[in-house]
């Protein structure tokens, strides 16, 4: 199943980003050559950069530098090819079947990370690597349905129970 931005909404509030030119994602996607799932790019086309939660960081490829999620994967692609921290991972990092691409972080120390599909015909999921210890775990689910669990406070890593006692919300990124 993959959840609808409806329901996201219902949870997170009305985004106001609503974004509708696909230039940004094109450019992106022909750099990593591979294409973004599309509940993926419906979720940070509808909120943009923005923080959810005082926790979890989104970005978009439209996004200014300091929060453009092209350049935010470019640098952590970087990062996470480096020999000493590729063993964190349970796939190497890029934008080929199988690999991981980085999308976003948070700040109690979790990198979250879409796993290409090996076929076309596979879906993708999300890997969650904590930085504060060499584990990550693997979400048999669809960005949308990872993100719905989220903010409803299910543990998939990241909780934003402590975060969000009275419901989810977010903030644009300065």
């Amino acid at each position: 199943m993959v959840a609808t931005l409806p329901e996201i909404t219902a949870l997170l509030g009305a985004p106001r980003f609503n974004w509708s030119d696909p230039a940004p994602w094109t450019t992106l996607e022909r750099e990593l050559e591979t294409e973004f799932p599309a509940d993926f790019r419906e979720i940070v086309d509808a909120y943009g950069s923005v923080q959810i939660n005082n926790q979890l960081y989104l970005t978009h490829p439209a996004g200014h530098l300091l929060h453009s999620l092209g350049a935010g994967i470019k640098d952590d692609l970087a990062l996470w090819a480096e020999e000493d921290m590729a063993e964190f991972l349970p796939s190497p990092v890029g934008g080929a079947p199988g690999e991981l691409i980085p999308v976003a972080s948070a700040t109690t120390g979790e990198a979250i990370f879409l796993a290409v599909p090996e076929q076309p015909s596979s879906a993708w999921r999300v890997v969650v690597q904590e930085f504060d210890s060499p584990a990550w775990t693997l979400y048999e689910m669809t960005f949308s349905d990872w993100f719905l669990a989220y903010l409803k406070g299910r543990d998939v890593t990241l909780c934003s129970r402590n975060f969000a006692p009275e419901g989810p919300f977010w903030e644009f990124l300065p």
